[in-house]
């Protein structure tokens, strides 16, 4: 199944709203379905914008809104998918690197 998911993305867009949605409309995956809480769980103890201590990272990569994220999508695909390399205290669950493939997938450059 998630592969026929994986195989649907072929481009998506912002809607009139200007939210973001997976680019397969039977199976969306959304900021407010799972990106925020996402961004909460494994990158805002160092990227978001009111962090005390980032830990190294840098001071223009923040993820407190859904545009902020979609403009890293490519950099989030390429460390946290990829490289395996974000979170650093040991990756992600294999499920969350699903969705978050699906939704920042079809955005990503």
């Amino acid at each position: 199944m998630w592969l026929l998911l994986l195989l649907a993305c072929q481009g998506g867009n912002a809607d009139d709203t200007g939210n973001y949605s997976v680019c397969d409309p039977t199976f969306p995956v959304t900021w407010d379905n799972f990106g925020e809480e996402f961004m909460a769980t494994n990158c805002d103890g160092c990227h978001a914008s009111e962090t005390r201590d980032r830990n190294g990272a840098p001071e223009s990569v923040t993820f407190d809104t859904e545009y902020q994220a979609m403009t890293q999508a490519d950099a989030i695909i390429r460390t946290v998918l990829d490289a395996a390399s974000m979170p650093p205290a040991g990756g992600v669950l294999d499920d969350d690197a699903v969705l978050l493939d699906l939704w920042l997938g079809c955005f990503a450059e």
